[in-house]
């Protein structure tokens, strides 16, 4: 189970996730994406995975995808801290490739 929160104020907009990053909830992750993504006030938006316990390789696969559309990934566990270097040094995800992981 994903839980996903959206705090917008104060010039921030911050999804917050909480649980499982994997199967059906990454579909439901990439429609709350789009949704801020489209709407004019969400220019930058901050994903807190602080209440992430678990992240599939394609969870990984959208979290970069969300990376390379300007997303600004935080967490302060030092896996999930390590887990966001490793996206933010990779070469952008293509489009083509991160639908197949998705």
């Amino acid at each position: 189970m994903l839980r996903i929160r959206i705090h917008a104020g104060s010039g921030q907009t911050v999804l917050v996730l909480e649980g499982r990053l994997a199967g059906p909830w990454l579909e439901e992750l990439a429609r709350s994406w789009a949704t801020l993504r489209s709407a004019a006030h969400a220019a930058r938006v901050r994903v807190d995975l602080e209440g992430v316990t678990f992240v599939s390789a394609a969870g990984k696969a959208l979290l970069a995808r969300l990376h390379d559309d300007g997303a600004l990934l935080t967490a302060r566990g030092c896996m999930t801290r390590a887990m966001i270097d490793e996206i933010a040094t990779q070469r952008p995800v293509r489009p083509e490739e991160s639908e197949s992981n998705t």
